[in-house]
Formats: structure tokens, sequence, C-alpha cells
């Protein structure tokens, strides 16, 4: 699903400007990070694209269309092709790991299927396949409450794959984790977009994450886009630049600096080399 934003704006109550004139193009297919310190508008803009927040000011498009000008039924068949992950994955403290999951795809099931499966789980092979690929299938048949944060976000990562959206929204969905899992589950929600050819949006905390995994790195600060580069044209004078509100250094999982050639003074930031082409 391609989606697209001209010149947005968006004004939360009481007045504090989210988004200022935020111009993003994002063709069906592409993965692109977003980053930038907290408070940037990073949440604000996946949740404007999720169709969440109605823009103050300006032009949102998905699939070439204003979602706000669709019929009810039309918003309704446009976000069940779109799959959000959230920080705090928002589960029912007393359901099933299983449900949760299967709970992907109940904006495409007709009603009858989706309440006959809360009364039993109708895809426990699908749900288990989805909860393996993010190394949770054993926690299949427990309850949500029974979770640490971090396993409730990989179930919430584990529910989008199983929906299969044209559209996936990752809004910090590995803040919880330890280095080893956040990449695994990051490289998963790759992985998925490019076999399926959907669209993914994913902002992180991690600038090494999306430096690694993201064809294309989209830098937010106080509601701006400040660069929109594929990771290779991205210097350290930038990262440093657009974070200088918030430390002294960007972010990485594991608080370290980022790990680049020694002769890095010497030598133009291309030769860094991402995971993606």
């Amino acid at each position: 699903m391609d989606v697209a934003t001209h010149d947005l704006d968006l004004v939360l109550p009481g007045g504090h400007r989210a988004l200022d004139r935020v111009a993003l193009a994002v063709a069906r297919g592409e993965r692109v990070a977003v980053i930038g310190p907290s408070g940037a508008g990073k949440t604000s803009l996946l949740r404007v694209l999720g169709t969440g927040l109605r823009p103050t000011r300006g032009e949102v498009a998905l699939r070439g269309a204003d979602p706000w000008g669709l019929a009810r039924a039309g918003l309704r068949r446009l976000r069940a092709r779109i799959g959000a992950v959230y920080q705090a994955a928002p589960l029912p403290p007393r359901q099933r790991v299983v449900t949760a999951v299967l709970a992907g795809r109940l904006g495409s099931w007709p009603i009858w299927k989706g309440l006959a499966s809360l009364a039993y789980p109708l895809d426990i092979a699908g749900a288990r396949a989805s909860l393996a690929r993010v190394d949770l299938a054993e926690r299949l048949f427990d309850r949500c409450d029974r979770l640490s944060g971090g396993q409730l976000q990989r179930v919430g990562v584990a529910r989008v794959l199983y929906q299969g959206p044209d559209l996936i929204l990752a809004d910090e969905p590995v803040s919880s984790l330890d280095p080893q899992l956040a990449d695994r589950v990051v490289g998963e929600l790759n992985r998925d977009a490019q076999a399926r050819g959907a669209t993914l949006v994913a902002s992180l905390h991690a600038v090494d994450l999306a430096l690694r995994w993201f064809p294309r790195v989209v830098g937010i600060r106080a509601g701006q886009v400040a660069f929109d580069l594929p990771p290779v044209r991205i210097t350290d004078a930038m990262l440093t630049d657009l974070y200088a509100t918030e430390s002294a250094v960007p972010p990485t999982q594991d608080n370290r600096l980022l790990e680049l050639d020694a002769s890095r003074t010497r030598r133009p930031v291309e030769v860094r080399q991402p995971l993606c082409r």
C-alpha cells in the first residue's frame, strides 16, 4: 500500500503542534524507519498514517485516496488492510495469547467466524507459526497477564505477522527487548514485508537497528522531517544534530556508540554497509 502526506499539520488538544508541514511519500513495498528524539512526532505520524488521528491541516493519502473522504464501510475495509504494532500492546490481560494473535484477522473475517474463534481458536496452527517467528510459540495458551512487557510486544508483532496486512505501522515495536531479540524481531518484520510486497513504516528508538535493517531512514525533529535518506548517506553530524536536545550521542540498543570504521574520520560516509540493499 502506498502512503503519502503533503503539508501535514497535527495540533493535539492543548495546542501542542505534533506535526508541522510534513511531506512524505512511501511507495508500495518500501521499508522505512522513522527515528528522532522523544516527542519529535514519530508516534503521531504513524497514527495519522493508520487513520487513528485526523490531521489538522494538509493531505494524507492511502492507496491514492483520502481516507477521511471514504464512507464508513470503506474506511473500515481500509483499516482492515493496515496492521499496527504498538510500544505497549493493547491486549486484554485475561485473553489467551492464541486469541490475541488470531485477532489480527478479525477485520477480514465475517462476524460469525470472529465470534466462533473467541469461543474456540479456529487456527491454532497459524497462531503457533506466527509466534514461532518471534520465538514465543511455547506461550501459545498462556494468558496475556502472565507475560512480560517484552513478550507482550512480541505477541503484538506475531498478531501483525498473522494478519498479513498491506501496510505495517510499527511504533517502537522492540523497545522492551534485549538487543539479540530486538534484531531478530525487526528482521522478521522486514522479511515479512519483503516476501509479501507489503509496506513497512517503523519508528525506532535504536538508531543502529534503523541503519542495519532499513533501506530508507527518515529523521524527525520537532514535528518536521530533518532528513530522508538511505543509511549510507546519513552522517554522524546529522545524527548528532537530530538528537541534540535529548542526548550527546544517538541512542542504540545497548547504549554503546555506533560501531563505525576506525578510519571513519578520513573516509566518506558511503563506506558504511547496511544489511539492506
